[in-house]
This record gives structure tokens, C-alpha cells and sequence, in this order.
């Protein structure tokens, strides 16, 4: 008997109920061609670079959707030449390709969660232990490396703009500048705490300990006329810098501390060789911090950008990294959880971020 067990609806229709809008896509990619050919494009290298991201992951989001349309089309003929011809091995090999199409689509549709206006800006991320000591700062080490690979493994690019070390091992503090389109819409996800459980190495009794390490990210905003940053009300400290880099960054006092002193956000670079680029870098973190700061009160509800704000310790933790006696990474608020604890480790942190995107779309449909 002829059975044929697969149905297939248009990416259009199916993707975030048929909201992608293709012209509007390409309307966008004319216009930052636009931009391209004119005289000055090259002038300013920074902005032109960033340009070019912004116009190659437009560009790549359109291209992946015409080519799922296309094969759908391709489905479509296939499923209605199945049927004509009754064809039971067809049918059967239709349905395999119809999941595969399915799961693109799905994949598709992730990229297409990220629309928040400034997800497809560069990301901020500081990492800083909490109470615990080597431990904690050791676990810090470890997420500063899991975060490096994630980047690196999306083709993005990390600098480290400020780096304070620990006592003994680890880090006090980190704070990377990673740069890729949609890294903040990807990143904004990893905010919160982190809890790892594990029998420590810096314990001669061979103990479990539990150590926490909290996690900010905002997206890099260079420029933003809505926040008003009066020299008044700063205040700057130079400080000779602690972190590696090269003889000349323990020679000089190059290394700058901004404290806004209405909102008391403070923010550090030492990375650079100049104290005036320092600077320029430490006020790039400090606009993007107040930027996202106004964003959050304009909407009343903090939870909707930066998630809770809770203490470093039991209890407010976002995942939780088991090493001992079982292996085991779980997120506690999407219940989404891996045994492949080494994987994770070195990167894999895509499954846990899509589930928190998808609970994001979800909530905000309902709302």
C-alpha cells in the first residue's frame, strides 16, 4: 500500500508565523551597498569594517532563506510526483528530507530570533567571581576559556580589554570586547550566574566544592546621542596595569578606572599601550552600560534585558556545571541539559542559548 507520511508548509509561512520580510532584506542590502560606494566609505576603517559585518550577515540570513524556499520548491515536486506515480521509495526517502528541511528551517529560524535593536552589535563581557577564593577564580579562568572558544568557533573575534589575575590562579576579573555580527544577541543569553560543583584541585582533603562566577554582557555602543555623558560627573583614576601584555604594561601608569558617579557604574581598560586610548575604550564600555541602563528603565521591567540581579551565590545561579558526583550541565530556566560536559567546556553553549532565545519569542507572543 502507497504511504506517504510528511507534510511541509513554506518557509514563509512557517518561519516566526511568515514574519520574515524578504524585500525588506533586500532593501536593507541596497542600502548598505549604498553606503559602500560612497567616496568617503574607507575614511573612517573602524565603521567601514563594521559596515561590511553588518551588510555580509544580512546578506547571509537572505541568502540561507532563498535557498530554503528553493528547496521546498524542490520537496514540493518531488511529493507531488510520489503521489502521480504512487512511488513507495520516494515517499520513503521524501519523508527523510523533509526532516532535514524541517531542521534547517529551525536553524534558520534562530538567526531570525535575534531582532532586538541591538542584538547584531559587538558584545561586552565581564566575568567575575564570586566568594570562594582560588576556586572561584580558578572557575572564572575556566569560563573566560569556554567563552573564548564559543567566539572563536563563530568565527568571532576576542579582545581582551581588561584582565585583573588571581592570587594564586585564575582571575579576579575579565572584561572581552567580542566581535561579530550578533554577538550581543547571542551572548545576552549567557547572563547571570554560573555555578560549578566539582571535587577542587586546590584542596589537599580532595573535597566537593561549589564555586559561583557571575556573568554581564552589553552590547558595544560607540556612539548614541540618547545618553548625555557630562565630564562633570566622572571620575578618573590611572593606575599601572597587572595584567599580561609586555614589559611596557608594568612600567606606566596606562591602565584607566571611569566611575560615572550619578549611577556609580565604574569600568576598566589596561590592555592598551596609550593611556588615552585606554580611555577611549574604558568610555565606549561606559556609554554601552548606561545605554542599556536607560533601556531598562524605559521598559519598567529589568528581567526583560539583563535578567535578574541577584547575589553571587546559592540559589541565583542561571546553569549549573557539575563535575562531581556526576557529570551534567543544566540551565535552570529553560530545564535544557547536557552529560557532554567537556563539550560544553570547550564551546558548545549553542543549545543552551537557543532554548533561551525561543523562551524569549514565546514569552513575548504571549505577553
Amino acid at each position: 500500500m502507497f504511504v506517504i507520511n510528511c507534510e511541509i508548509s513554506h518557509p514563509s509561512s512557517r518561519i516566526l508565523g511568515g514574519l520574515f520580510d524578504l524585500d525588506l532584506k533586500l532593501e536593507q542590502i541596497a542600502n548598505y551597498e549604498e553606503k559602500m560606494a560612497a567616496p568617503d566609505f574607507w575614511d573612517d576603517n573602524e565603521r567601514a569594517q563594521g559596515l561590511i559585518a553588518e551588510l555580509n550577515g544580512v546578506k547571509g540570513i537572505t541568502d540561507q532563506y532563498q535557498a530554503l524556499s528553493q528547496e521546498h520548491e524542490d520537496v514540493a515536486m518531488m511529493l507531488e510526483l510520489a503521489e502521480e506515480e504512487q512511488d513507495q521509495s520516494l515517499a520513503t526517502e521524501l519523508e527523510s528530507t523533509v526532516k532535514q528541511l524541517l531542521d534547517k528551517v529551525e536553524s534558520f529560524e534562530l538567526q531570525l530570533l535575534l531582532s532586538e535593536p541591538y542584538d547584531k552589535f559587538n558584545a561586552i563581557l565581564e566575568l567575575h567571581p564570586g566568594a570562594g577564593g582560588t576556586e572561584s577564580q580558578d572557575w572564572g579562568q575556566m569560563l573566560l576559556r569556554m567563552y573564548t572558544r564559543w567566539a572563536e568557533k563563530r568565527g568571532f573575534k576576542v579582545e581582551v580589554v581588561d584582565y585583573l589575575p588571581g592570587d594564586e590562579a585564575g582571575i579576579k576579573s575579565v572584561t572581552l570586547l567580542i566581535k561579530g555580527f550578533n554577538a550581543y544577541g547571542y551572548l545576552k543569553a549567557e547572563k547571570g550566574v554560573h555555578r560549578l560543583v566539582r571535587i577542587s584541585p586546590f584542596d589537599s582533603s580532595g573535597r566537593r566544592h561549589t564555586s559561583f562566577v557571575s556573568c554581564d554582557v552589553v552590547p558595544e555602543i560607540t556612539d548614541d546621542t540618547t545618553v548625555e555623558i557630562r565630564t562633570e560627573d566622572l571620575k578618573v583614576d590611572t593606575y599601572r596595569a597587572s595584567g599580561a601584555g609586555g614589559q611596557h604594561i608594568n612600567t606606566t601608569d596606562s591602565a584607566v578606572r571611569i566611575t560615572h558617579i550619578p549611577t556609580g557604574v565604574v569600568v576598566t581598560c589596561q590592555t592598551e599601550r596609550s593611556q588615552i586610548k585606554n580611555r577611549e575604550r574604558a568610555m565606549t564600555h561606559l556609554r554601552s552600560k548606561l545605554v542599556e541602563r536607560k533601556i531598562e528603565e524605559q521598559q519598567k521591567h529589568l528581567a526583560e534585558i539583563r535578567g535578574e540581579q541577584m547575589e553571587i551565590g546559592w540559589g541565583s545561579q542561571i546553569r549549573s556545571y557539575v563535575f562531581h558526583p556526576y557529570s551534567m550541565v543544566k540551565d535552570h530556566r529553560t530545564s535544557v541539559e547536557s552529560g557532554n560536559v567537556g563539550a560544553v567546556m570547550d564551546g558548545d553553549l549553542d543549545m543552551f542559548i537557543e532554548a533561551y532565545l525561543r523562551t524569549r519569542i514565546v514569552s513575548s507572543s504571549e505577553s
